[in-house]
Formats: C-alpha cells, structure tokens, sequence
C-alpha cells in the first residue's frame, strides 16, 4: 500500500518513506542534509540517516538564467550535487528540456545548509556548462564535481548520447577552466547514422567520482531510469589512477569504449536503481540511490548502503541492503 502524503509531509499516524530521485548528500555539524531532483530542489535533514524532515526547497522561484534555457521550464531542477570547499557550499544542479540536448548547468552557493542559521542565503552563479541541439552531442546534465590530487576541480556530467563527460573548472569553481580541458569517460554503442536529435540506444548517465585507495572510481547508472516496475535501470563501476582516465572496469575493459562492470542490479522487488552518490561519513562510506518498489507500484524511494572494498580494492554492496534500509519522512 502506497504511503499517503500530503505536501511532502506524511498525513498524522501514518508512516511514508522519501520518496525522491537522484540523491545528494551533505554532513554539517551533527546533522545530514538530502537534496534532490523536484520542483526547486527539495531539501531534508536528520540526524541519523533514517528519519527524515522536509526542509523546504533551495529554489523559492526558478533561477533567473533558466527561461532562456528552456522556454517552457516548469520549475523542475535535476540531479543536484553538494559539495564544500574554502567556506561555501557549492551546488551544482540541472535544467533541462527532458530528452533533448537542450540543457544547462547551474551553480548556487551557500555559508551554510541550515536554513534556520542567520547566514543562511543561497546565491545564484548562474550557467557553468550548456549543451545546445545542432551544436553538441553530448547532455549537460547530472553535474558531480570531483577534486583531483593537486586541488584541481572538476566536473563530471552527461546523459546518454556521446556518453558522460569531465571538465575542467577555474580555481573558483564558478565557471570552466581556460584553455577548456575536456575528457568522455564513459560511453556506450551508437550509431555514426541516428539522427543527433535522438538520445539514440546509449543508456548511461548520472556520473559520480569518488576518490580512495589511490583510485578514482566512476559510479555511473545504466539503463532508463523513471519507468516505475518497467525501470531498467543498474549501478556499474569503473576506475582509474588519474582523474581523467582512462576508466576501466574489472576485465580492463575501457569505459568509454563500452566497458563496466555491475555494482548493484535490480530484483523483482526492486526492479530498477540507480542516480547515485557516494560519501564518507564517520569513517564509513555509503552509497545513497534510489530505487523503485514494486510493491509500491513502483514508487521511487531513498536508499542508502555502506559501502566496503574487497581485496583487489573494488567496492562491494550487500544487495540486501534494498530491503533493510527503510526512511521515514517525519512533520
């Protein structure tokens, strides 16, 4: 039975779970804040990664710059990703005419995730990257940025068509480093013949760069994700010595010649996962996805493993952790 909601709250006496897409997470203090695909970006806090509060949006009106983006926007942000460095918060985010090139992403910046905190203000940096139809065989979508060993960041994004991408950014983070420096770090098979238009048959996206062992590892979402139970969506892995590439999967297999191999896979409770993150919290690591219940008629819900590492140094996920771990959204 589907929980009832009302709001983004639970109606009183009756449990709901967070229901969301494309997770990103943050720790400040003692508390974790959860942001998310939705209207604005919804925003949640806890305390101990299971009971949830509803905090608002990051958005109270669409950014300024997104109307000339995509002429009919709605209010609708994507896949947002948190980071902090040298003060700010940083949060990357999407806008986008879904299954077009025609896409952007923003910066907005913060002293503070706390909304009930004096400081707390989020500034608008407007457009970091824009992918334009005609022009770019590639999606600016689903930013992640990523420090390497020097300092230097990056942006790692993409979405189907010529596969995922990372570039350089300025010392500020606030806009592309110059001379450019551009990389594809992971892709799939397409046709040289379908029409650029055409996301074409290329299912990957919704790239994350996390840094350990001396590896960068490339977490990435196969498949269609938003389907409910028809949802093909799965978590594959690569890695790499170099935040550039190449990427490579357990055969040594090139990610952006085709290779992966599978992190998580879905069952036929939960028949389809995927946009992911990946932190350390506390000296532990975690992946935080979401994935879709079939039981709930395929309803999206937050999820959230930890993460170890075998012997070879390649993460591992128990598969049972669909089922153990359960949100509650709490007023």
């Amino acid at each position: 039975m589907s929980a009832l909601v009302l709001g983004g709250v639970p109606i009183a006496g009756l449990a709901a779970p967070v229901s969301i897409h494309d997770p990103a997470m943050a720790q400040e203090g003692d508390t974790y804040y959860l942001f998310s695909t939705g209207p604005g970006i919804p925003f949640y806090s806890s305390k101990d990664l299971r009971t949830w509060q509803v905090r608002g949006r990051i958005f109270s009106d669409k950014p300024g710059w997104a109307q000339q983006v995509v002429s009919d926007f709605n209010g609708h942000i994507w896949a947002p990703d948190i980071s902090f460095h040298d003060g700010l918060y940083y949060l990357y985010y999407a806008v986008s005419a879904g299954g077009r090139i025609t896409s952007a992403i923003g910066l907005t910046t913060n002293k503070t995730l706390n909304p009930d905190a004096l400081e707390y203000r989020w500034e608008d940096r407007g457009i970091i990257v824009q992918s334009l139809p005609g022009r770019d065989l590639w999606n600016a979508i689903d930013p992640n940025l990523i420090e390497d060993e020097h300092g230097a960041a990056w942006l790692a994004f993409g979405s189907f068509w010529s596969g995922l991408k990372l570039v350089r950014l300025n010392a500020s983070r606030t806009a592309l480093a110059e001379p450019q420096e551009w990389h594809s770090i992971a892709r799939r098979e397409r046709s040289v013949l379908l029409d650029d238009r055409d996301p074409g048959p290329a299912e990957l996206e919704a790239p994350f760069v996390f840094r350990k062992n001396g590896y960068f590892y490339l977490f990435l979402s196969w498949g269609k994700c938003c389907l409910g139970v028809k949802s093909t969506y799965r978590l594959m892995i690569g890695r790499s010595r170099d935040v550039r590439g190449p990427y490579l999967d357990k055969a040594g297999r090139d990610l952006a010649a085709g290779g992966g191999t599978l992190l998580l896979g879905g069952t036929s409770a939960w028949p389809g996962l995927g946009g992911n993150s990946t932190y350390t919290f506390n000296g532990k690591d975690y992946l935080v996805f979401h994935a879709y219940e079939a039981a709930d008629n395929g309803l999206q819900k937050l999820k959230i493993a930890e993460l170890t590492w075998d012997a070879d140094l390649w993460p591992v996920v128990d598969p049972k952790a669909l089922q153990t771990y359960t949100s509650v959204l709490v007023p």
